[in-house]
Order: C-alpha cells, then sequence, then structure tokens
C-alpha cells in the first residue's frame, strides 16, 4: 500500500511539472505575440502620419497652383478654354486629395500631376505674354511664378526616386508596373532605313521611348494599348494632330499623346518601343514623358535636348 501510494504521489507530482512546463511556453508565447503586434501597430502608425503630411504638402502645392492658374487671363477664347479646363482639373485633384488622404498610391501620383500641371502653366505665361494679354496683374506675379517653377526644377531627381520607392511598396492589383524608360532624340538616313541617335534638337526627328512591362500575374491578359505623352519645354503636349484621333485618358484625366505602341501582354514581362513626333520640328530644353496604360500612368522619364 504504501508503495502504490508513493507511486501515485510521483505520478501527480511529474504530471504538475509538466503543467507548469506548459503554462510557462504559453506565456512565453503570449508575451511575444504582443510584442510583434506592438511593433507592427507602431509601424502601422509612423506609414500613416508619413503619408498624411505627403497629402497635406500636396495640398498646399494645389492649393498655390490654383491661385496661381486663377491669375491667367487672356482674349484668346481657345486658350482660355484650355485655362479654364485646367483650373477644373486642379479642384478634381483637391478633391481626390481630401477623398483618398490615408491611400498613399493616390497621393503619390496626385503629386506628380501637381508637378505637371506647373509645367503646363509655365508654357501658358510664355504664350500669353507673346500675344500682349498678359493683364496688369499677372504682369506682377510672372516673375514670381517662373521663380518657383525654376526652383521646382531641382526637386524633379528627388521626386523621381520617391516615385520609385513608393511603387515598389504599394504597387498592387492589376496596375501593370513600368520600368526601364528611356528616351532619345533620333533621326533618319537612307531613306529611314537607318536610326542614328542625337542629343541636337535641331538633328531630332523623333523621339524614341522605349520601356518594359513587369510581370503581374492578376492582370487582364491580351492585348495592351500604351501610351506616351511628351510635354514640351515650353509647356505643351506634343502631337501630330490635336484631334480626337489624338486624345486619350489617364488618372481621371486627359490629354494629347505623343505615340502609342500596342502589346499582346501575357502576364509576363515584355518590352516595347514607340517613336514620337509632333507637329514642327523639336525645341531645345527639357521635355517630360510619361507613359500610360489601361487608364493610369505608370513610368516615366525626362529628356534634355540640346
Amino acid at each position: 500500500m504504501e508503495e502504490r501510494s508513493s507511486n501515485d504521489n510521483r505520478k501527480k507530482s511529474g504530471l504538475l511539472w509538466v503543467l507548469i512546463g506548459l503554462l510557462a511556453i504559453t506565456n512565453v508565447v503570449t508575451v511575444w505575440m504582443y510584442l510583434k503586434e506592438k511593433k507592427r501597430a507602431s509601424s502601422e502608425v509612423v506609414i500613416k502620419e508619413q503619408v498624411i503630411v505627403e497629402r497635406e504638402n500636396v495640398k498646399e502645392d494645389l492649393l498655390q497652383l490654383q491661385k496661381d492658374y486663377s491669375n491667367l487671363q487672356t482674349n484668346d477664347a481657345v486658350l482660355q478654354a484650355e485655362i479654364e479646363a485646367k483650373k477644373a482639373e486642379i479642384d478634381q485633384l483637391l478633391q481626390d486629395a481630401e477623398k483618398h488622404k490615408g491611400d498613399a498610391y493616390v497621393i503619390s501620383k496626385l503629386k506628380k500631376e501637381t508637378e505637371t500641371l506647373r509645367q503646363i502653366m509655365r508654357g501658358y505665361v510664355r504664350t500669353i505674354d507673346s500675344l500682349g494679354t498678359l493683364n496688369k496683374t499677372l504682369v506682377v506675379e510672372k516673375n514670381n511664378v517662373l521663380k518657383e517653377l525654376d526652383n521646382e526644377k531641382g526637386k524633379t531627381t528627388n521626386l523621381s526616386k520617391e516615385k520609385e520607392d513608393l511603387q515598389a511598396t504599394v504597387q498592387r492589383g492589376s496596375i501593370l508596373s513600368c520600368f526601364n524608360v528611356v528616351a532619345k532624340g533620333v533621326k533618319f538616313k537612307s531613306g529611314g532605313k537607318k536610326e542614328v541617335e542625337t542629343t541636337k534638337a535641331s538633328r531630332s526627328e523623333k523621339i524614341k521611348v522605349s520601356f518594359s512591362l513587369g510581370e503581374n500575374k492578376i492582370a487582364k491578359a491580351g492585348e495592351k494599348t500604351v501610351y506616351v505623352r511628351i510635354v514640351t519645354p515650353d509647356g505643351k503636349e506634343m502631337a501630330k494632330s490635336y484631334d480626337d484621333n489624338y486624345r486619350f485618358t489617364f488618372n481621371k484625366s486627359s490629354g494629347f499623346f505623343a505615340g502609342k505602341e500596342s502589346l499582346n501582354y501575357a502576364n509576363v514581362e515584355i518590352s516595347g518601343v514607340t517613336y514620337c513626333e509632333g507637329q514642327g520640328r523639336l525645341v531645345a530644353g527639357n521635355y517630360i514623358i510619361e507613359v500610360s496604360c489601361d487608364g493610369a500612368v505608370i513610368g516615366s522619364t525626362t529628356l534634355r535636348l540640346d
């Protein structure tokens, strides 16, 4: 009897230690999961705060741009209609900034559109000035606007880097990614059979734009039309014609394309090339180049022609 009682006590003691061990392990796992969740929550808060700060910066830029566009006045009915359309576009961008205040991807696109609108406004200022229809208010503010635009040039490199980093983290859904965007001036010899690259605007006949579309397993496969939009150094959109045949939509806006290419996309990486041209000779300066597909801007680069 005593031996049986002793064995029972040992069994109970062993079971008690097993329970204590399991409880200790459970507590360690619980603490680890708590600390991990706390770290993740803190990281999300930091990212959200960064997006909010970026959204406020974009809103400030848009509000200033809205004020600058309001000062543009001309007696040219066609040009004034274009200005009014851009003002309406700014209003829409402000609404989008408010509606998507926590969406880093949308805020990045709004930042890019704001920069493009600034470049276009510079062209309007020059055109109005050449027509001699600048009003007295704009004459006073013109130098301030041009100075601000010149300061923005220094941000181009940083903006491109920020966009690449942001695209790497927020690219999602069925929107195609675009990379290796390269633009060069070209001229043709031997009856158009031989292509020669050039950095001179006076020698360039067309702008050659090459690009690659990335792999995307959830995007719809099939024929994809890739549009190339080019903003010239004088702030105008380059196109062979400014009718509906050369108009397309991107990021809920509309504009004119300088070139387009149709590709048979099979959800794997594919490269394309298109040759862009306008109505007249190319001018020297910086060209802003955007690549769009399925209604969204998916890539960009710049080109300097001397």
